[in-house]
């Protein structure tokens, strides 16, 4: 198409013209979303912006140390002047160490100008940071640390040594004293005198050697600790303007800035907040008056070490730092609901119950416990259907969007008994997984430490570092199609163990089909809950249950 000159320089018009019925009435949830067509489009037109990317920064498609993919986004929108419809793209971030890049949205704010506050404020830190490094490497302030604890071991060993000498000094004075006369006592005497003021002589004389080299010392921790604190406020104030100068705009065209968003949150604005493909795309729509159509967020690239990003697929916004800016930037906004993940039956199925325990087969898309915005769960309903029930009930949780057994407690006792059975490891659990994609391997062991992605909670991350331990045993029971259907008996319970075991590289390489986080949405999360066996709290019985297929 012939491109109408007074569009906005990001603005790209289509190949082809978009008819009215293929444009949505409202825009798509950020945070749950099946990428529209026309976003589908937009990014098949972009690949060859794609590509020319590729010639100046990697993505890790050649596994070079340290490369890896990046997060981009696509923005259908229309002119609320022409009427005209196209896309904007954005990347999140730095791309190739710059901001700016033919037919990409700018930042939100340009914190690399060269000009900016930032870079002023960054040079005085470096110069401060430089200071500090060549007074912590200065010969002179090594030989002053080496030498007052040369001194301090000098002083250990010398009166030691002269305490050892003492000793056995006594110790002849004891057995001399034994059949001394009163002048042999009385020489014993000021023996043992004056061995007292020679140990109080010798301490005192070290004591002024180590408050000397100490004092010589202390003249340059006193800079470096100075040095130290005004980095410290520096880069405080510096990281104060940056979140002041990070404005974000709404459909009202009313601004906020990074700080006064996240001022109700009660924390401070994470790293590279507002630098997301999203924030970035609906600022330079609202300031160029273009209305949003359909947002989605795409990975291009190599994973990032211990995240689940897929080369091509689409993923919903993060929430740590996205979810407070986007809830200002979409404020009168018409956005989509978030679609519900709860399967055709809502009900909440019992397939055991008596005096001390009751075992549900619980609904995909239902809360194991009341959450900060739901509070329909299973918690709620067994606590109404059993108003008499003590103690926590809830022994073990499943993710929201798994379905299958659920074992619960009436009263504290049977709890305590379950839940150290849980504990110990003594329960047997067997999930059933419908896997995207083809495992060649029939069975095995995944041991892969968990720890949740700060930035996107609820989304673990693999971490060898600061992970804890988390372990799956598997077996593979057929395929469908291009899918595997798998059985998965884990050892431990982390959050998201088994949709992340699933889906690393390092793992099964094949996220579970219908996972949003960690591979591609659909209808439902293919995971299924479906047999559990423990002691009975009570009797002492072996009990196991088995649940129906679920998919």
């Amino acid at each position: 198409m012939t491109r109408n000159e007074s569009l906005p320089a990001c603005f790209i018009p289509f190949d082809r013209p978009v008819s009215a019925e293929e444009i949505p009435q409202r825009l798509n949830n950020p945070f749950s979303y099946q990428p529209h067509p026309l976003c589908l489009r937009a990014v098949q037109e972009l690949e060859y912006r794609m590509k020319e990317l590729e010639k100046i920064h990697n993505f890790g498609f050649t596994n070079d140390q340290g490369s890896c993919g990046k997060m981009f986004g696509v923005l259908v929108v229309q002119s609320r002047n022409t009427g005209e419809t196209g896309y904007l793209a954005a990347f999140s971030g730095k791309l190739a160490g710059v901001n700016h890049h033919e037919g990409f949205v700018p930042p939100v704010f340009d914190i690399l100008e060269e000009e900016g506050f930032f870079r002023k404020g960054e040079a005085v830190l470096n110069s401060i940071n430089l200071e500090a490094g060549q007074l912590e490497n200065s010969a002179v302030f090594i030989a002053l640390q080496q030498k007052l604890q040369d001194e301090i071991s000098e002083a250990d060993t010398r009166i030691e040594a002269l305490k050892e000498r003492h000793r056995a000094a006594k110790a002849d004075r004891n057995t001399r004293r034994a059949d001394a006369g009163e002048e042999t006592r009385e020489q014993l005497r000021n023996e043992s005198a004056r061995d007292h003021f020679e140990m109080k002589d010798l301490k005192r004389y070290w004591k002024t050697r180590i408050e000397e080299a100490s004092s010589n010392l202390e003249q340059y921790n006193a800079r470096l600790q100075a040095l130290k604190e005004e980095r410290k406020r520096g880069s405080a104030a510096l990281q104060q303007q940056i979140f002041n100068h990070y404005s974000f705009l709404n459909v009202r065209g009313e601004r906020k800035s990074l700080g006064e968003i996240f001022l109700h949150t009660g924390v401070q604005p994470p790293a590279g907040a507002g630098e997301c493909a999203g924030p970035k795309l609906l600022q330079y729509a609202f300031a160029e008056q273009l209305r949003p159509v359909a947002l989605a967020e795409f990975w291009w690239g190599a994973s990032p070490a211990g995240e689940i990003r897929r080369h091509g697929h689409f993923y919903p916004a993060c929430r740590g730092k996205c979810l407070p800016i986007l809830s200002h930037m979409l404020d009168g906004t018409e956005v989509e609901q978030a679609e519900s993940r709860t399967g055709p039956d809502h009900d909440l199925v019992i397939l055991y119950e008596d005096e001390h325990i009751v075992v549900v087969e619980k609904p995909s898309g239902l809360l194991s416990v009341p959450g900060k915005e739901e509070s329909d769960s299973v918690f709620t309903r067994i606590r109404a259907k059993y108003p008499s029930a003590t103690g926590p009930l809830i022994v073990h949780r499943l993710d929201m969007s798994t379905s299958g057994l659920m074992l619960l407690a009436l009263n504290t006792a049977a709890h305590k008994i379950l839940q150290q059975q849980f504990l110990t490891r003594s329960v047997e659990k067997r999930y059933t997984a419908l896997l995207d994609g083809i495992v060649m391997e029939r069975e095995g062991t995944i041991d892969l430490p968990l720890r949740v992605d700060l930035d996107d909670r609820p989304r673990q991350m693999v971490c060898h570092e600061h992970g804890k331990a988390a372990r799956t045993h598997w077996q593979v029971c057929g395929y469908e199609a291009n899918r595997t259907r798998i059985h998965f008996y884990p050892v431990t319970g982390r959050t998201h163990q088994l949709r992340v075991h699933a889906a690393h590289p390092d793992g099964l390489n094949a996220p579970i089909a219908g996972d949003e986080l960690y591979g591609t949405e659909c209808t439902r999360l293919h995971l299924h809950a479906d047999r559990l066996q423990f002691t009975h709290p009570a009797g002492g019985v072996q009990m196991k249950f088995e649940a129906k297929d679920a998919f």
